[in-house]
């Protein structure tokens, strides 16, 4: 059988029939048909690698969304805002975690005291504390000291004021300047009041009895005050001069920039010793009040009648509470009595000891004479002597603290309020003691 011969791809590609139109000169077209071969070729292949990406892209994914291209990638940016707002809560909620442990290394944390240190319990003073606020201009004062050594006495000079805060509605003031010495604020001088001015020229001079060793104690004091007739007068700002510092061979005369008056008057009211002690074992805290000294005078002789209360405050109520015996007429008086409170281990972190010296009045009401706490809440030598308390289970602690004004004391302690009673129960109350 004869072989068969079949043509190849490219002699099948390599023939073709062709037709030409072909035109003449005169006009007349022929249709020439020619046996001769025509190369085809094929763009088939190429079209359609160009047209459709490979299976599997990116634009192939997009085009089978039946969606618009324009909502498509405002799907895609709001889920990318989305996981954006979703990592800035995750940071900020990290950041508020690091400032509550922050805050809790910093609270005192009773339990688990080793005994051997305290001073992880001490916080600073109130008064280290920089609070960063914005301090607002109130003015300048010019004035003068003098001391005389033979006579003993202190020459006060308010010369002028300048540029001083307007107080009144016409952006004036009316200043006058109040001049004292602490501690013992013995006599208050006042200057002219100056009518619609904000730089008065005052020129006047006030003499204080002080001797050489009470001078190295003394502030001197100077009050810019705004007078108003009918109300209240308000305080424009303050001068606060330690007296140890001023040069007693020399008259001393400079400006100051007026500060923020004080919020508490600083008084000397005296000191008073005690000693604590606590035993976790058996829950007992023991209070000893031993002696004061230097307390104010209360009485017309010169005197006082004084006594120690000693208070317990609970979660800010009040709680428990003991008195001492009452020493007549003695500013440094000897008391050396203890109390025992039942305080548990639990109670002890959110307990606060409070001490107050009061004078006693049989005609009248009792005055208070000065006053501190001791506890988690306390500050500077008052929370020192409570974290070695509590750092020295059962050994007792005395230690020397001065006394402060009950206000002050009371706005540090922010007592909680007692339930109002209704007055029909107290009726009943007293009606059932009475017939029992």
């Amino acid at each position: 059988m004869p072989p068969v011969h079949h043509p190849s791809r490219s002699s099948i590609r390599g023939h073709r029939a062709s037709k030409s139109w072909t035109q003449t000169k005169a006009g007349s077209s022929k249709l020439t048909v020619t046996n001769q071969p025509i190369h085809m070729i094929s763009t088939m292949s190429t079209h359609n690698a160009s047209v459709h990406p490979a299976p599997g892209s990116f634009e192939d994914l997009l085009d089978h969304i039946p969606l618009p291209r324009w909502a498509i990638y405002a799907i895609f940016g709001m889920g990318g805002l989305i996981i954006l707002l979703c990592c800035l809560c995750i940071c900020i909620k990290c950041c508020c975690k690091r400032k509550k442990r922050q805050k809790k290394d910093q609270q005192i944390l009773l339990k688990g005291l080793d005994g051997k240190t305290a001073t992880a319990l001490v916080q600073p003073d109130m008064e280290d504390v920089d609070y960063g606020s914005v301090k607002q201009y109130r003015g300048k004062l010019l004035y003068s000291l003098e001391y005389n050594v033979t006579l003993s006495e202190l020459t006060v000079g308010i010369k002028q004021a300048g540029s001083l805060k307007a107080m009144d509605l016409g952006r004036s003031s009316d200043p006058y300047v109040k001049v004292y010495i602490l501690p013992d604020k013995a006599k208050i001088f006042e200057t002219k009041v100056f009518k619609n001015t904000l730089n008065p020229f005052f020129n006047e001079q006030f003499t204080f009895q002080l001797s050489k060793s009470t001078l190295q104690k003394s502030t001197a004091v100077m009050k810019v005050f705004d007078f108003n007739r009918f109300t209240k007068h308000e305080i424009i700002g303050e001068l606060r001069v330690q007296l140890c510092n001023i040069d007693q061979n020399h008259v001393i005369e400079e400006w100051q920039d007026l500060a923020k008056p004080a919020k508490f008057e600083e008084e000397n009211l005296g000191e008073i010793c005690f000693s604590l002690c606590y035993v976790p074992t058996s829950s007992k805290l023991t209070v000893a009040i031993l002696e004061a000294k230097d307390l104010k005078s209360m009485d017309l002789g010169g005197s006082s009648d004084p006594y120690v209360k000693v208070q317990l405050t609970l979660d800010k109520r009040k709680w428990k509470k003991r008195t001492t015996s009452i020493k007549k007429k003695s500013l440094n008086p000897y008391f050396n009595e203890s109390f025992t409170f039942d305080v548990s281990l639990d109670q002890i972190q959110r307990v606060n000891l409070v001490i107050s010296v009061w004078d006693h009045d049989a005609m009248s009401r009792n005055d208070s004479m000065g006053k501190l706490f001791l506890g988690c809440d306390s500050t500077g030598n008052q929370l020192r002597h409570w974290a070695d308390m509590l750092s020295n289970p059962r050994r007792p602690v005395a230690q020397w603290h001065s006394l402060l004004l009950a206000e002050q004391v009371n706005a540090s302690l922010g007592l909680k309020k007692k339930i109002p009673v209704p007055s029909k129960f107290k009726e009943n109350k007293l009606l059932k003691k009475h017939f029992k």
